[in-house]
């Protein structure tokens, strides 16, 4: 009963967040999604412009464990790009603490940015959010955010690079 309960209980913790998964997953670019997208590298160029871990997340659905990004504490204003591609995704009011252990944000900039897919991995149902520009996987969108849109893009900080807003003059 108690293996029954951890389960269970593991179970949920893995919907409600992004999970601390390491599933490896065939490569994006070997999808045919990639045939459609506007940035198309080999693996090769990948690995070669992304670290292991940025690698991992991107290219094979990785993800980093929670509370360990380096943007999850990030405050300061700017826009959040793609770690792969450069893609605008999110701008710094759009991020809020969801206390999941990954950046979340409520929305992303107009315009296209990012593509969902349904994933079924993990025995669960979620829905994936990818980089529109070079299909990197990114996280995954859940509808029980607290703000008005009800959204939660759980984000993984190694997809994303951080772009500071200059000071105005």
């Amino acid at each position: 009963m108690r293996t029954f309960l951890f389960y269970s209980f593991l179970s949920s913790l893995l919907w409600s967040c992004e999970g601390n998964t390491q599933t490896q997953v065939k490569p994006l670019n070997s999808s045919t999604m990639s045939d459609t997208l506007p940035v198309k590298k080999t693996e090769a160029e990948w690995r070669a412009i992304l670290t292991p871990e940025q690698y991992n997340v991107l290219r094979e659905k990785g993800t980093e464990h929670p509370f360990s990004g380096k943007l999850l504490e990030n405050k300061e204003k700017g826009v959040y790009t793609c770690a792969a591609c450069g893609n605008e995704l999110f701008s710094s009011d759009m991020k809020f603490d969801s206390h999941c252990g990954w950046p979340s944000f409520d929305r992303e900039i107009a315009g296209g940015k990012i593509k969902t897919h349904t994933d079924t991995t993990l025995g669960m149902i979620r829905t994936e959010i990818m980089c529109a520009r070079c299909g990197g996987h990114l996280g995954h969108i859940f509808d029980d955010g607290p703000t008005s849109t009800k959204m939660r893009y759980c984000v993984n900080s190694l997809s994303l690079d951080f772009k500071k807003e200059e000071p105005k003059k």
